[in-house]
């Protein structure tokens, strides 16, 4: 519910200023200026809306400091699942070669060893639920980390801009049923945000 209920509180943003520029937008004279647009950076006579929108799948994917960590992320999670995989086939060696015994297993040495296969089969899960949060946790830090440099960048950026409104957009989070292309600030962003990210990492 709280997501639907950003959902619409952006659609109606929109949808408020689009409707506001065309009802009056015909009405007041030319000379007047209209609240939801501003003059152009570029110097030119058009006036454009205070409206742009940033693409988070092309900051994923042209962000270095994003593809390094998202990369160390995903080795992290690799190795997780690889050792895991290695202690199953670990346990696995283990009833195989205690299983060549045959005959000559007792019924007290059978329930010993499986119980003892048990107890190694939750340590072997334990550590890798454990390990999977620490991961989720670092991933959670790593992307509200990214969210508050990107909102301060913005910041920083819309001083010269004058936008109303910066939206973000991207696979599955994309609510906006038409875009303008020259409201993208994405290719800004990027090179911003890099050169921003270079410069942190300097000692």
């Amino acid at each position: 519910m709280k997501h639907l209920s950003i959902v619409l509180n952006i659609v109606l943003i929109i949808a408020v200023g689009v409707l506001y520029y065309f009802q009056f937008s015909s009405n007041k004279p030319a000379d007047k200026k209209i609240a939801t647009f501003v003059p152009s950076p570029a110097g030119a006579n058009m006036t454009r809306p205070a409206i742009a929108y940033v693409e988070l799948d092309s900051l994923n994917a042209k962000i270095t400091y994003i593809k390094n960590k998202r990369k160390e992320l995903e080795r992290e999670q690799q190795a997780i699942e690889a050792e895991w995989e290695s202690s199953y086939k670990g346990l696995e060696n283990q009833k195989n070669n205690f299983l060549k015994k045959g005959a000559a297993i007792t019924q007290e040495e059978a329930q010993q060893f499986q119980g003892q296969l048990l107890q190694q089969q939750q340590q072997i899960d334990g550590k890798k639920q454990s390990l999977s949060q620490n991961l989720n946790e670092k991933s959670y830090k790593f992307m509200d980390d990214i969210q508050k440099k990107l909102k301060s960048f913005l910041e920083e950026y819309n001083k010269e801009r004058n936008y109303m409104y910066i939206f973000t957009t991207g696979t599955g989070l994309d609510y906006m049923v038409y875009k303008d292309s020259s409201m993208n600030i994405t290719a800004d962003v990027i090179e911003g945000m890099n050169e921003k990210m270079r410069s942190a990492a300097k000692p």
